[in-house]
């Protein structure tokens, strides 16, 4: 970790935003404090959530893209007995029923056929595009949105607490997904399997791959010092990593393929040199190790 940045400083800044900020509203103060422009977060979170916003500063902008490919974690409240037009707490309700005495084996049963490799329908206000327009922004117009379904991974999906009221119950759960999963489906979902319909109450993202809320700060923390993860700490956080020969480190450092070499790893890897910087992410292609983004 670094203290205040100049605008040159490349790295990440993991944020616990605020209830009530649009993720676009972090970027705008992140680029006032580090004194860029080139300021980008890896995955948005919805207004109403709180948590783990990872943020990239200068070069480490280019790392995002790849960070949004691992998992996230989260910890959530959803209210059954009630659906609304957004599937969370900020929507109209739309249908109400009786809700106060779930069924507990039914519940989990519920949860346990919405976990694994799942096809998901997202929320009708997600950031999808559809013919080129946001639809949240066609919901909010008036419009009525369909998306098809999509392949997701939930990896973990676990009731922590069931508290039941007069006329819905709201469950706290635990989530472990990919990228592309979305936790107000989960609860649109479950409510839909019992027949009383549900919507999520709160989120709050705990984790985006490596980066939890341990190296989070708020806002206000980062007004007063700016903390800042270098590009090197980063990838070693994100990746798997793989350390090279001084001849091989002249090779990635010209974006060349790597022939003979074995990163042992699916995906991207973070590949280092013999003092220990970072040079780039690489891919195994059979037998060939490939560039696919160099950052020196």
């Amino acid at each position: 970790m670094s203290g205040q940045p100049t605008g040159s400083v490349s790295g990440l800044v993991v944020v616990d935003k605020p209830a009530g900020w649009t993720s676009h509203d972090v970027v705008g103060r992140m680029r006032r404090l580090a004194g860029t422009r080139k300021v980008g977060h890896s995955g948005t979170l919805d207004p109403m959530a709180t948590g783990v916003l990872v943020l990239g500063i200068n070069r480490a902008t280019r790392l995002l893209g790849h960070l949004t490919l691992v998992d996230k974690e989260y910890l959530a409240t959803i209210r059954l007995g009630q659906s609304t037009v957004t599937d969370d707490a900020e929507g109209e309700i739309v249908a109400e029923a009786a809700a106060g005495s779930v069924d507990e084996t039914a519940l989990r049963e519920a949860v346990a056929g919405l976990t694994g490799e799942i096809e998901q329908v997202p929320s009708s206000v997600s950031a999808i595009k559809v013919d080129g327009e946001r639809s949240y922004a066609r919901v909010r117009a008036g419009e009525a949105v369909e998306l098809t379904a999509r392949p997701v991974t939930v990896s973990t999906f676990e009731v922590t607490d069931v508290r039941p009221g007069a006329m819905t119950t709201d469950i706290d759960v635990r989530v472990v997904c990919s990228s592309g999963t979305y936790v107000r489906a989960l609860a649109r979902d479950v409510g839909a399997v019992l027949g009383v319909g549900g919507h999520l109450q709160m989120l709050r993202r705990t984790r985006v791959g490596g980066f939890g809320l341990d190296l989070a700060g708020t806002l206000e923390q980062h007004e007063e010092a700016l903390s800042v993860v270098d590009l090197s700490d980063a990838a070693r956080g994100a990746f798997t990593t793989h350390a090279l020969s001084e001849a091989e480190a002249t090779d990635v450092r010209f974006g060349r393929v790597l022939t003979g070499v074995d990163l042992g790893a699916a995906g991207p890897v973070a590949l280092f040199d013999p003092a220990g910087e970072f040079l780039a992410l690489y891919e195994q292609k059979g037998s060939t190790a490939r560039a696919v983004a160099v950052f020196v």
